[in-house]
């Protein structure tokens, strides 16, 4: 096998899915705002409207009049202005109620909130009725020209951009959006992935566990982080350890069909590693990888489509993902975007083979972080009670409490300031670490 670095295998990776994945030439979908959650914009978008698209209160208060402003006197109070109203215009000597939102009279020029007016209060519709024969007035401090006023187009103006082609539509930019009255949008489609999944030993999760095999972690393990990852996942079914079943489910795959062909399993130095006996011959390359774990990695083409194979334990089936294809991914196709990497003052003392980097799992929390669990690869229990990834670079054989470590996050960090204490907290064989 050959032995390469970190870098130089994820390089092979981004490169493999540059030139030979077919993803980019695609035409762009058009969804709707409820369905674009998490997708790349494949456009500019400008704002057909302004915003806001007229003048309008920043607070319940009185209009005031621009011949007022210095006055502070009382004023005739008016008919009330509620938002969606168009109002009529505001003549002098005059204060007219106003909603937060609503439209600014014509004549109007600032807002005195509710709480500033004499009395602090809102006139009743029967009151105002009165006013023919006793008005109804408000004393009013004096304010300056534009007070408490949104002034239309203050956040963006109608034919400016409001978003780029590549952003990232989160919550926030669909909010724009809709606010702009953009009703659907110009998304890059998603990147196409068959996920295969390989062992005699694995069952179907739910399924009777038949002594000697275990449930299949792997591959609703990826398929969520896939999908977390933007990807539009095709999950085959499972495949057994036969060389001639696995090839012909290859020579099923129709170029165009997909973007990615990922397997799992089968592709180390074991006795029945089928992935890589179905695959001999071709093109594919398995290579050792300096990581620990997820040491073992395939990557190549199967008839001019991208294949990457993962080790089969769960915990380095997910390290691969995360150091390798999802970085991929975000160059290729802008999302997800990308995890970031911290430095933090590691909790713990640990030890990692100097040839190696090393992934641990941790939980980070105000630039600290406690490992979670030992460096083994089957530890789940572990990994699903963590928030982080714990690098240790190459050249490195150990690390004590107090050192500065990268870490990179994969799950929300606590907002309980105890969070790190109370965590359940495991040792390097997956038991409880006693308090």
């Amino acid at each position: 096998m050959m032995r390469r670095t970190v870098a130089e295998h994820r390089a092979a990776v981004a490169g493999l899915l540059r030139w030979s994945s077919g993803y980019g030439g695609g035409t762009a979908e058009t969804v709707p705002l409820r369905r674009a959650l998490g997708r790349a914009l494949a456009a500019d978008v400008t704002a057909p409207v302004s915003l806001p698209p007229f003048d309008n209160s920043q607070m319940d208060g009185y209009a005031v009049h621009g011949a007022d402003l210095g006055g502070g006197r009382a004023l005739t109070v008016v008919d009330p202005i509620p938002a969606g109203a168009v109002p009529a215009a505001l003549a002098e000597g005059t204060a007219a109620p106003i909603m937060t939102g609503a439209m600014l009279p014509a004549g109007g020029a600032a807002i005195v909130p509710i709480e500033q007016a004499v009395p602090p209060q809102f006139y009743s519709a029967a009151d105002l009725a009165r006013t023919a024969e006793a008005p109804v007035t408000v004393g009013l401090p004096a304010t300056e020209h534009g007070r408490f006023v949104r002034r239309a187009g203050s956040d963006i103006a109608a034919g400016e951009a409001a978003l780029v082609a590549g952003t990232i539509l989160g919550p926030a930019q669909l909010g724009l959006l809709a606010a702009c009255g953009v009703g659907t949008v110009p998304v890059r489609p998603r990147f196409r992935v068959l996920l295969l999944s390989t062992g005699d030993e694995v069952a179907e999760p739910g399924a009777p566990l038949a002594p000697g095999t275990i449930y299949d972690a792997n591959t609703t393990l990826l398929e969520a982080a896939l999908v977390d990852a933007g990807a539009d996942v095709e999950r085959h079914r499972l495949l057994g350890d036969d060389p001639a079943v696995l090839q012909r489910a290859f020579a099923a795959i129709t170029a165009g069909s997909t973007n990615l062909v990922l397997s799992t399993g089968g592709i180390s130095q074991g006795a029945y590693e089928v992935v890589k006996q179905a695959l001999a011959g071709s093109s594919v390359e398995f290579s050792s990888v300096a990581l620990q774990p997820g040491g073992p990695q395939a990557h190549g083409t199967i008839s001019g489509i991208p294949f990457l194979g993962f080790p089969g334990n769960p915990v380095s089936a997910i390290v691969s993902f995360e150091m390798f294809l999802r970085p991929a991914l975000q160059q290729l196709t802008g999302v997800p975007a990308p995890r970031p990497d911290l430095d933090a003052v590691l909790l713990d003392a640990l030890d990692s083979p100097a040839a190696k980097h090393q992934v641990q799992r941790g939980l980070f929390r105000g630039g600290k972080v406690t490992l979670v669990g030992g460096p083994d690869s089957h530890l789940l229990h572990a990994l699903a009670a963590s928030n982080c990834l714990v690098h240790v670079p190459v050249g490195v054989s150990a690390l004590q409490a107090g050192d500065t470590v990268t870490v990179t996050l994969i799950g929300p960090v606590p907002a309980d300031p105890f969070a790190v204490e109370d965590v359940l907290v495991l040792d390097d064989t997956g038991a409880r670490r006693p308090d």
